[in-house]
C-alpha cells in the first residue's frame, strides 16, 4: 500500500528562455501548493552545460526520493533553477532573485569557482544557507565569515591540490612539475594550493603560465615549462581550455605526464581534445562502479526519470550527480532537524545531522564550524575518458 503522504513525482524540467533563465518548470500543478523551495544556480547552458545537467539530475532523484517519503517538514520540496551562464554577475543577480522573489529556503550551486565567490556574500548577509556541489575554490567555504552560511559536498582545492601533487610524484616519478593553470580566481586558488603542495615536499617547479578560457593555442606557455626543464604538468581549467592545452600539447609532440583538476570532467573533453585526451588523468568524487549497489540503484532511477540516459557515459560526469544527490540529502536532513526554514536555524542544524547515507558515502557529523566541507581527500579517486566514458584509473 503506497504511503498517503506521498508527492507527485518529478521526472521531467523544461528550461524557459529568460534573461537570467526563468525557473525549471514543471507540469505537476500539485507544486503550485505549499512547497518548501530548494534554489538552484548553476551553468545550464554553454561549455559547462554537461555539468549543470548532472547537478540537476542528482537533485531531482534526492528530491524525488524525499517526495516519496512524505517530502520535509510534511511538505514537498520543489527545485527552482536559474542558469548562471558560468558569469558572476549573472549567477550573484540569479541567487539574489531565488532568495527575494522565490524565497527559497536555501541556494545549491555555484557550479564555477568565481560565480561561488560572487554568491558567498550575498548568502552569508541574507543569512541564507548556501550549498556548493562542484566549485571547488578553498576560500568559497573558508570565507573569513563569523557566521558562515557556505557548505560544501564537493572537492576543496588544497586537498586536491594536494593529491594531484602526490599521484605525479608517485606514479611519474615528476621532480620539476610546471603548472598550466587558468586566468581566474580557480587558477588562483589552485597556484596557492600547488605551491604549498612542493613546499610540503622540499620541490621545486618548472613555472607558473596562465591561459585565458577563449586560447586556442598554449603553446607558447607550454613551450617555456618544457625548455625549464617540466618533467610533469599539473592542469587547472575546464573543459574547452584543458582540451587547448591537449592539442597544444600534440601540435609540440611533446608527451609529459599531466595530472589534473575535475575540470574536463564537465562536459565531452575527449570530443574536443581528441584521442589524447585520455591521457589525461584527473580527480573524481565519485564514479559509478560494477558491483556498487548503490550506483547500480542509482543508474536505474536515472534511466527511469532521464530515458535519454542509455549507457554509463550518458551520465558523465558521475561525480556532478552524486555530489548534488548527497548535497540534497544533507540539507534536507538539515531543515528537517531545525524544524523550520528560518536560515539560522538550518545553518545550526547542519552542525547537528549525523549518519546520513549518501551516494559517496554515509556521512558521520559532515560539517562543524571549523570545517564546511563534507567531502575529505580520502574520498577522492582518479579517473580518465576512455571512448567519452569517465572510468577509474586501477592502481
Amino acid at each position: 500500500m503506497k504511503s498517503a503522504c506521498k508527492f507527485p513525482k518529478v521526472t521531467r524540467r523544461v528550461l524557459m528562455s529568460g534573461a537570467v533563465g526563468l525557473a525549471l518548470a514543471t507540469s505537476l500543478p500539485a507544486f503550485a501548493a505549499d512547497t518548501i523551495k530548494i534554489g538552484l544556480v548553476a551553468a545550464l547552458s554553454g561549455q559547462s552545460a554537461k555539468s549543470g545537467q548532472a547537478i540537476t539530475r542528482g537533485l531531482t532523484i534526492a528530491i524525488d526520493e524525499i517526495n516519496e517519503k512524505g517530502g520535509v517538514l510534511g511538505k514537498p520540496l520543489e527545485l527552482v533553477s536559474r542558469d548562471d551562464e558560468s558569469n558572476p554577475g549573472k549567477g550573484l543577480v540569479a541567487a539574489r532573485e531565488l532568495v527575494q522573489r522565490e524565497g527559497v529556503a536555501a541556494l545549491i550551486g555555484g557550479l564555477d569557482t568565481p560565480v561561488s565567490f560572487a554568491i558567498v556574500p550575498f548568502a552569508n548577509q541574507s543569512k541564507v544557507p548556501f550549498v556548493g556541489p562542484w566549485a571547488a575554490g578553498t576560500g568559497i567555504t573558508k570565507n573569513g565569515a563569523e557566521e558562515n552560511y557556505i557548505f560544501r559536498v564537493s572537492a576543496v582545492d588544497e586537498y586536491v591540490d594536494e593529491a594531484i601533487t602526490e599521484y605525479l610524484v608517485t606514479k611519474y616519478g615528476s621532480k620539476k612539475p610546471g603548472m598550466i593553470l587558468i586566468n581566474n580566481p580557480w587558477g588562483e586558488s589552485n597556484e596557492k594550493g600547488l605551491l604549498k603542495a612542493l613546499e610540503k615536499r622540499g620541490m621545486e617547479h618548472a613555472g607558473i603560465e596562465k591561459f585565458e578560457s577563449n586560447d586556442v593555442d598554449v603553446v607558447p606557455q607550454l613551450t617555456r615549462l618544457k625548455e625549464n626543464g617540466a618533467d610533469g604538468l599539473f592542469v587547472v581549467a575546464n573543459v574547452a581550455p584543458t582540451a587547448q592545452v591537449v592539442k597544444s600539447l600534440d601540435r609540440m609532440g611533446w608527451d609529459v605526464a599531466m595530472a589534473s583538476h575535475w575540470g574536463p570532467a564537465g562536459g565531452r573533453f575527449t570530443e574536443l581534445a581528441g584521442k589524447s585526451g585520455e591521457k589525461l588523468h584527473f580527480i573524481q568524487t565519485y564514479l559509478f562502479r560494477e558491483g556498487d549497489a548503490k550506483g547500480e540503484a542509482m543508474f536505474s532511477k536515472l534511466q527511469e526519470s532521464f530515458p535519454e540516459i542509455k549507457t554509463m557515459a550518458d551520465v558523465t560526469p558521475a561525480t556532478g550527480i552524486a555530489n548534488a544527490y548527497d548535497a540534497m540529502l544533507l540539507l534536507a536532513a538539515a531543515i528537517e532537524k531545525a524544524g523550520s526554514t528560518d536560515g539560522p536555524a538550518i545553518r545550526q542544524a547542519m552542525y547537528d545531522i549525523e549518519n546520513i547515507e549518501g551516494l559517496i558515502k554515509t556521512y558521520t557529523d559532515p560539517f562543524s564550524p571549523e570545517d564546511q566541507d563534507a567531502i575529505a581527500p580520502e574520498d577522492y579517486v582518479f579517473a580518465q575518458f576512455v571512448e567519452g566514458e569517465i572510468i577509474p584509473i586501477e592502481d
